[in-house]
């Protein structure tokens, strides 16, 4: 059964920073990339940051570029979003994502996790 568990969401003040986690089984992690995507209310969903299965290339949105860091642990099968500088309109819902490329491509997600940036 494939699980995707994000946590360390919560509430913090504009500034500060968190450090969100997916716990990933019942695939080959290191088979998938990983990816963060984040859907405030009344907006569409959208990517954050990826990075491949072997850890070697990110991207980010240009919106949390040089404030987010994301990273992942093929050995414990979790990937990270480290937030820093955190502001009010980081807020919303972070989900982790998790996509083969290879036939059959296969995506799966977490239930998501809620950041509030509030002073």
């Amino acid at each position: 059964q494939v699980r995707l568990v994000e946590s360390g969401g919560g509430l913090v003040q504009p500034g500060g920073s968190l450090r969100l986690s997916c716990a990933a089984s019942g695939f080959t992690f290191s088979s998938y990339a990983m990816s963060w995507y984040r859907q405030a209310p009344g907006k569409e969903r959208e990517l954050v940051a990826s990075i491949a299965g072997t850890g070697g290339s990110t991207n980010y949105a240009d919106s949390v570029k040089g404030r987010f860091t994301i990273s992942r642990d093929n050995a414990e099968n979790t990937v990270y979003l480290q937030m820093n500088s955190l502001k009010p309109e980081d807020t919303a819902v972070y989900y982790c994502n998790a996509r083969r490329f290879a036939v059959p491509v296969r995506v799966y997600w977490g239930q998501g996790t809620q950041v509030t940036v509030s002073s």
